[in-house]
């Protein structure tokens, strides 16, 4: 009895890696882009993971290999190309955006299970409000009814990875009609508010950090002090 208490007593913690929450509010899109090529750039095998959530002023997103055809009527609002996976998509105040940097392989994981573990921590914080969320295999991002809500897009270098999702939640949907959403023709776009779920964009980024720590297995704790192109 005692030997087996002390053996146990010896074994070591498990340490729950960190996922670091920056909150950044209301943001320009490129200067918040290029923050996370640097900090993928300079971040080592002992770098910290990192969230970031934010807001962005409005702008149309064109992923590495996105077709211009999917880019319908922009008018005034302006076009980045930009270096994730997928189509088009848009951003604007009252979407929460989420970015990933995020080290797959000293996780473990692979792109294809980061993805689902993404889509389940919407689905997760969507489920919080009773609003039934679904994945879909032949399109990444989360859907409800059939319309999306939910976008994602990754970039991954050295194993690791940066851009992430965005959950819209109160925005004018308006412009989305300017494009076909991540390459699709037609399809329809929702949103938290007009799902009966909360307008509050830090209510639900709450949520929703705690959902995205728990599906990649880390604690969650608060960034401190360091820009974003370095890696303490």
């Amino acid at each position: 009895m005692n030997a087996a208490v002390d053996s146990a007593a010896q074994a070591p913690a498990i340490r729950i890696p960190e996922l670091r929450l920056r909150e950044l509010g209301l943001q320009d899109y490129e200067p918040v882009w290029r923050d996370m090529q640097a900090y993928t750039q300079v971040r080592d095998s002992g770098s910290p993971d990192q969230l970031w959530l934010l807001q962005h002023r409005p702008i149309y997103t064109l992923g590495l290999n996105g077709r211009t055809e999917n880019l319908v009527q922009t008018g005034d609002i302006p076009v980045a190309r930009v270096d994730r996976g997928g189509q088009v998509t848009y951003h604007a105040p009252g979407q929460l955006v989420a970015y990933v940097l995020y080290d797959l392989a000293r996780a473990g994981l692979g792109v294809r299970d980061l993805v689902r573990r993404l889509e389940g921590a919407v689905i997760d914080t969507l489920g919080h409000w009773d609003i039934a969320a679904v994945g879909r295999e032949d399109a990444p991002g989360v859907y409800v009814e059939g319309a999306k809500i939910a976008a994602l897009g990754l970039r991954v270098r050295r194993g690791r990875c940066y851009h992430g999702l965005s959950l819209n939640v109160a925005m004018d949907l308006a412009p989305f009609a300017g494009i076909h959403p991540c390459g699709h023709r037609g399809l329809a776009v929702t949103q938290v508010r007009d799902l009966g779920g909360p307008s509050d964009l830090t209510l639900i980024g709450s949520r929703l950090s705690q959902a995205l720590a728990e599906r990649l297995g880390c604690r969650l704790t608060p960034f401190e002090g360091a820009v974003a192109g370095r890696p303490h």
